[in-house]
């Protein structure tokens, strides 16, 4: 079994972010990651909110962090984290190949956004789908877009791409949101917001470089329909990718993992960062954050532990 300081589980912003403050603090670190390093970023095409840069490509960013992280001698490996128990303060991390411990484990394995599966979606994503209007509604100004969902996610999105495209169609399959009172009131008011109910999503249509509209199906006549739109964005719920860690007392009835300003969750040397924490705003730049914070702790935790 191979033995380190740190285990960080995920390899995106955050968890490289981690990596680096806790190998920069002279710790041996290991980050394991069943993709390629960099997570999402390796799906996004353009970044235009991330501090220092007018606009970089999502790999490119991923590639640099990457290589900023590894120059205190992290350790990458691959492997799909399958569990982790706790013995004598080590936490014993199970991949679908190896054993590792460590006294500090740092979960940054983020969380996916739940899909629609129609023709397109995949596709397309990247070029007119997305499921995050703040990262992407600049690239859409003066464009028809849509939004698909009722819930409180889907109307705030759709409240804040309003600011800068020329019309937001909210596409929801049953006859009113379940977003809160609030929120709808707002977004009812808004006279760049529109409505189709009780509509099921059938396709997502391009040209083969971009969108061009979305196919759905009228429920209650059968009737099949298009709207023109230039991008669509996609709020059907998120999931936590958590399941690794059920085991270990740590996770909300929804499979979050509450922790406290350090990142540490109820469980000593167990810390948790980015997506994977109960958040509202899923950002690379509040990831890095977490995890500049998350790599500091887990220094401070062997310093208390070793005293």
């Amino acid at each position: 079994m191979k033995k380190y300081d740190v285990i960080i589980v995920g390899a995106g912003p955050g968890g490289m972010t981690a990596a680096l403050y806790a190998s920069r603090a002279n710790l041996k670190v290991l980050v394991l990651d069943r993709g390629v390093h960099g997570g999402q970023l390796n799906n996004t095409d353009a970044i235009d909110n991330y501090p220092g840069f007018i606009s970089i490509k999502g790999p490119e960013l991923a590639e640099k962090m990457y290589q900023s992280t590894k120059q205190f001698d992290a350790d990458f490996e691959y492997g799909d984290v399958q569990s982790v128990k706790i013995e004598d303060q080590q936490k014993i991390v199970k991949t679908d190949t190896s054993e590792y411990q460590a006294p500090v484990l740092i979960i940054a394995s983020g969380a996916d956004h739940k899909k629609l599966n129609v023709p397109g979606e995949e596709e397309y994503s990247g070029r007119g789908v997305s499921y995050c209007a703040v990262c992407d509604a600049a690239f859409f100004k003066d464009e028809d877009v849509a939004v698909i969902g009722g819930g409180d996610s889907a109307i705030e999105e759709g409240i804040y791409l309003s600011q800068l495209a020329k019309s937001v169609t909210v596409i929801h399959r049953r006859d009113q949101l379940r977003a809160q009172p609030t929120l709808q009131k707002r977004a009812f008011s808004n006279k760049k917001m529109h409505f189709i109910w009780n509509a099921q999503t059938e396709a997502i249509e391009g040209d083969g470089n971009k969108i061009t509209n979305v196919t759905y199906k009228d429920k209650k006549t059968g009737e099949t329909k298009k709207l023109p739109v230039a991008g669509v964005f996609i709020y059907v719920g998120v999931l936590a990718q958590t399941m690794p860690f059920k085991d270990l007392g740590i996770l909300d009835e929804q499979g979050w993992i509450p922790t406290d300003e350090h990142m540490s969750t109820k469980v000593p040397g167990i810390l948790a960062l980015g997506d994977v924490r109960q958040k509202d705003l899923r950002q690379i730049a509040n990831a890095v954050g977490d995890g500049s914070i998350a790599g500091q702790e887990a220094y401070n935790y062997l310093q208390n532990l070793n005293d």
